[in-house]
């Protein structure tokens, strides 16, 4: 078995499954949003639940459209406010205590290696990177989940993908999974598994590895997952966790492809619109493209590792005339470090925002949004047509390390 196929037998109380296989699992978190959670709750009273499987395994976390935007968003958060203290969920994160959630629940220790979790966000995927089989489901799904504790799932085919050699300086995460996208395309891990393996991991950092496994969903995969190392276990000793299970491949796991990805050879790279799988890299730009907005931030890049390498380019600089630079650190425990180190004043005296936590932008929410006709680079996870605001406006996906450097400029180009 592969590595989800492992983690899946685990929480279904089988010995074994196989691809294509329907289990029911039990689960060992819930996650909602203040977008996905209302019609959760909606499904979850219409069907006439009154109670939760557990109060300390669903985490409802208001990050999307908070601090509220308009009336709608306050009334929203109002409904998953009401049902927490109703169900006395513990996890119940809101303003002030908040941040983007991917990012949120690994750094409060919420979730971990071995588990089983589910969340009404395509981009549940991200806890992958700590050895978790973690998916995105629909809202209706996450009702069933909160009211049984237990979802249903089809056993995923996988992709391995062995990683040898090492990161040059400047290239990240970002760069390898648009780069993985780029190969194989939006459907090329179509409901699969995207396995991670080599010698190669170990030189990935944990924010590497939170960012490539966030966007296995763009390649269309089930999950993304990576193998537990000390790194892995380094970083949930950090958040507390004591209590995880590492489960490894079978050495003749069965799976359809193997692509083979030197490190070495990875360059800075982008994705042009509309898609993550338009990937080129930096020196393949044709010319020059006038940018207008620049985000940094999300549940893609918005840990310290990403704001860290912005600040590094932007220090002592300004940001070009005619660029409006957004940067969000992904928690408040993540924008408290930039204060007490010094990057929120080296963004603030480069000309940027620097806000509270907020998927904002990169929805097309607030904090951000897009005039037809505009530009933006973007460190979020998808660049699809009108996904930061107007339906003639363009998204460009980028490292924090690109995307700082375009503020500067104002321009993407090759010679950044």
């Amino acid at each position: 078995m592969t590595m989800t196929q492992k983690i899946l037998a685990a929480h279904c109380g089988l010995d074994t499954v196989a691809a294509g296989q329907l289990i029911e699992a039990n689960l060992d978190m819930v996650l909602g949003n203040d977008i996905t959670s209302p019609v959760a709750i909606n499904e979850f009273e219409k069907a006439g639940l009154n109670s939760v499987f557990s109060k300390g395994k669903i985490a409802l976390v208001m990050d999307h459209f908070t601090p509220n935007k308009d009336i709608k968003a306050a009334e929203q958060c109002k409904q998953v406010r009401d049902f927490a203290r109703k169900h006395g969920i513990v996890h119940f994160f809101d303003v002030g205590e908040m941040g983007v959630e991917h990012a949120l629940l690994p750094e409060k220790g919420l979730v971990k290696a071995g588990d089983c979790i589910i969340g009404a966000d395509s981009h549940t995927c991200t806890y992958g990177a700590l050895g978790a089989f973690s998916t995105g489901v629909g809202s209706t799904d996450m009702a069933a989940g909160m009211a049984a504790g237990k979802a249903w799932f089809k056993v995923p085919n996988a992709i391995q993908i062995h990683l040898t050699g090492t990161l040059n300086a400047n290239v990240s995460g970002k760069d390898l999974i648009l780069h993985i996208i780029g190969k194989i395309g939006v459907d090329g891990a179509l409901y699969k598994s995207m396995e991670f393996s080599g010698e190669g991991v170990g030189g990935l950092s944990m924010d590497d590895r939170l960012c490539i496994s966030n966007m296995a969903i763009e390649a269309g995969a089930k999950n993304g997952i990576f193998p537990v190392d000390d790194k892995t276990i380094a970083f949930m000793k950090q958040a507390g966790v004591t209590n995880y299970k590492v489960f490894e491949a079978d050495a003749n796991a069965d799976y359809d492809e193997i692509l083979n990805i030197d490190l070495c050879a990875l360059k800075p790279t982008v994705a042009f619109p509309h898609l993550p799988g338009n990937a080129i890299t930096i020196d393949e730009i044709s010319e020059p493209l006038k940018i207008d907005q620049v985000v940094i931030g999300s549940c893609t890049n918005g840990r310290y590792e990403d704001m860290a390498a912005a600040a590094d380019i932007m220090k002592g600089k300004k940001v070009a005339a005619g660029v409006r630079c957004i940067v969000i650190p992904a928690t408040q425990k993540v924008f408290l470090e930039c204060v007490k180190n010094g990057l929120a004043e080296i963004f603030v005296e480069a000309g940027a925002v620097f806000s509270t936590p907020t998927c904002g932008p990169c929805l097309g929410g607030h904090m951000g949004i897009l005039a037809a006709g505009e530009r933006a680079v973007a460190t979020t996870n998808r660049n699809f047509v009108g996904r930061m605001g107007h339906t003639k406006s363009e998204v460009y996906l980028a490292s924090p390390y690109i995307a700082a450097k375009v503020a500067l400029k104002g321009y993407l180009g090759k010679d950044l």
